[in-house]
């Protein structure tokens, strides 16, 4: 069966008996390139629910300072840290839910459900009047964000065409970091303009009000575009819409690749139904199916490296090198390096990950961490305790150390930042993708939560340790990711349940064989 693009405009030209190669050619070009934009159109703005994370992680800490202040939490840290991490426990718990609610309903319901809990807690941290009450909005915008956090990866694994289903997909990652930025600078826009965040700007509410009530734009936007995205065909083929199915596959990819898609999505939907008995996640493994451990261990992995270490308590690290962080254009300008390094290193991901694979760039990425934690780590073992307690390194040993802050930013945003988010939305087999993934993502947002809360107290106890114990994970890292986790690169969703770790001359000769049938 030959499938043809009614609007090539290349059908007619042959019947007419005109030279159409040199037209049809041109025509094959451009209908080439209007599916690249719309899959790339739906992509970002699935991703944009990464965006309310970022955004929301940098807006807790610009106003954290004047909560303290308003709600007298001066003298109660740890009441103050919960503030600012527990919309983390509840991404966890959006995450967890969020997989299991879209296989019931639908990805886009899921992702309205999202823009909506974050778009209330945006209003309600606003106008929170006592600090119960603003933790539970946080709380609320973190079942949001986690809920996006699940829905966007694995809606931008089911719609896009394999061979750039990774660049896609990182766009999660590029939109977190844009978020940090966006936020960082919505922060400081505000502050200015009322002179300190505990200021009154606007209908004489505070800064950090504002800076709240800031984020129901973003969260007003990732709505109504989530509104006007397709649903995922594999939702939708799983309903028996076979014919919304083939309507979604034919808007991202060549008309004559869509049955072959579809049937592969058929028939993928067809043995899960006939080993429903398998979707469990049980398995002998700890309680647990191998694949899923290894999703788990990907999301944590992520946070142990201590990566929000760098953007949430930087001000430490900062002042050990010698820069006078209580001077706002200093701190900000600082802040703002390390963001733009983020967003920019985003891209290496996005060019690289469909062409030398996902193993490739997490052990690179891993080596690398460990090179520049390690680094950070002398640095830090170097320090002299001033009399005000805090750590000044000497000499050159302060420069190196801002050297490897800033080296591990760039190897972590171009390998583990996008590409975990990558296998997470496609390493799964589809049976039990949504609850697996969710499980998965609520690990990550728990890990986050644990170094979050952690770091205090360990930076306290000594600076060399605490990034000593991060250079310890960055290595384990790598030998999990050498020994546990398997290449996806160009395999269909529907290829997944066979996956294996392949590593030396058989990872060659696989490559080979795979080059071969192409």
């Amino acid at each position: 069966m030959t499938s043809t693009d009614p609007g090539s405009g290349s059908t007619p030209a042959r019947a007419a008996g005109t030279n159409a190669s040199s037209p049809g050619a041109a025509d094959d070009h451009q209908s080439s390139k209007r599916l690249r934009r719309k899959v790339i159109s739906l992509s970002i703005a699935a991703a944009l629910g990464g965006f309310l994370f970022g955004f929301d992680s940098s807006v807790i800490n610009g106003a954290v300072k004047a909560i303290d202040e308003d709600f007298a939490l001066g003298d109660l840290p740890l009441l103050s840290g919960f503030v600012v991490a527990v919309a983390l426990l509840g991404c966890a718990v959006g995450a967890y839910f969020a997989g299991r609610i879209a296989d019931r309903i639908g990805r886009i319901p899921v992702m309205l459900i999202g823009a909506g809990l974050f778009l209330i807690s945006s209003i309600g941290s606003g106008f929170a009047f006592a600090v119960w009450d603003l933790i539970a909005w946080r709380f609320i915008g973190g079942l949001g964000i986690g809920i996006a956090s699940v829905i966007a990866p694995a809606y931008i694994a089911e719609i896009a065409p394999k061979a750039v289903r990774g660049a896609l997909a990182s766009l999660q990652q590029l939109a977190i970091t844009l978020g940090i930025f966006a936020a960082l600078l919505s922060d400081t826009l505000l502050q200015g303009a009322a002179g300190g965040a505990n200021e009154p700007l606007w209908f004489g509410q505070d800064a950090w009000r504002w800076m709240f009530i800031a984020c129901a734009v973003p969260a007003i936007v990732y709505g109504l575009l989530a509104w006007r995205l397709p649903e995922s065909p594999r939702y939708l083929a799983g309903k028996g819409k076979q014919k919304d199915a083939h309507d979604v596959l034919a808007s991202v990819m060549p008309a004559n690749e869509v049955d072959n898609a579809l049937k592969e999505i058929e028939d993928g939907i067809k043995f899960d139904r006939e080993n429903a008995r398998t979707a469990s996640l049980r398995g002998k493994m700890f309680g647990l199916l191998p694949v899923v451990w290894v999703g788990i261990l990907l999301s944590m992995f992520q946070q142990l490296v201590g990566i929000n270490v760098i953007f949430y308590y930087s001000t430490s690290l900062w002042s050990s090198v010698g820069f006078d962080t209580t001077n706002s254009s200093t701190s900000f300008t600082i802040s703002v390096v390390t963001s733009i390094i983020n967003v920019a290193v985003t891209f290496v991901a996005i060019f690289f990950v469909d062409k030398i694979g996902r193993r490739p760039l997490l052990l690179t990425g891993s080596a690398g961490m460990v090179v520049s934690l390690g680094l950070m780590a002398v640095a830090f073992s170097q320090a002299v305790v001033t009399d005000g307690g805090t750590p000044q390194l000497p000499g050159a040993w302060g420069p190196l150390a801002l050297v490897g802050a800033n080296l591990f930013v760039i190897f972590f945003g171009a390998t583990w930042g996008p590409i975990v988010w990558v296998l997470l939305g496609e390493i799964f087999p589809n049976r039990i993708r949504g609850k697996a993934l969710g499980i998965a993502a609520a690990a990550q947002w728990l890990t986050n939560f644990a170094i979050t809360e952690t770091f205090p107290a360990l930076s306290s106890f000594s600076l060399a340790f605490t990034y000593g114990l991060y250079t310890f994970f960055a290595l384990v890292s790598f030998f999990f990711v050498f020994f546990a986790v398997p290449e996806t690169k160009g395999r269909s969703l529907e290829s997944m349940d066979d996956l294996k770790v392949v590593r030396g001359q058989a990872a060659r000769d696989a490559k080979a064989e795979r080059l071969a049938r192409t």
